[in-house]
């Protein structure tokens, strides 16, 4: 399992590659890029990996995840640049599917990150929306039964 909270770009095929039990059928993948407006993104070092580290463990417990890497950017970005890769190892794909989807919408709901937008009429810091919190309270359910990937 790799959590990575950093300044530098990934590269997904190096990430991916990292996955070498012989046991694994399917890796889900998401990238996360900046759309059309350059940002800021801050973090609180330390506490930010352990609320990563906390999502991740929560999704083993309800997926078969048989590895798993996050890698989330901070620092100035600009357009077409990645913020983000989650990427989910397991024997099915309904598995890491379903894992790499809820670890990232709970990222973007409790992970310590903080998005200034930098526009032509000023920068601001952007607010939490709605919809993160719905894709994310999707997945309160505790007693879901837990996905075969078959």
């Amino acid at each position: 399992m790799k959590i990575s909270v950093q300044r530098e770009d990934f590269d997904l095929s190096t990430e991916t590659r990292a996955f070498t039990d012989p046991r694994i059928g399917a890796i889900a993948t998401f990238v996360g890029v900046v759309r059309d407006v350059p940002m800021t993104l801050e973090h609180y070092a330390g506490m930010t990996e352990r609320e990563i580290l906390k999502i991740v463990e929560e999704a083993k417990v309800r997926w078969q995840v048989m590895d798993c890497t996050v890698i989330h950017r901070y620092g100035e970005l600009k357009p077409a640049d990645q913020i983000v890769l989650v990427a989910v190892a397991s024997a099915h794909r309904g598995d890491a599917f379903a894992a790499c989807e809820f670890i990232m919408d709970y990222l973007k709901t409790r992970a310590p990150f903080w998005k200034k937008e930098h526009r032509p009429e000023g920068a601001n810091w952007v607010e939490a929306r709605a919809a993160d919190d719905e894709a994310a309270e999707r997945w309160e359910i505790r007693d879901r039964p837990r996905l075969s990937g078959r």
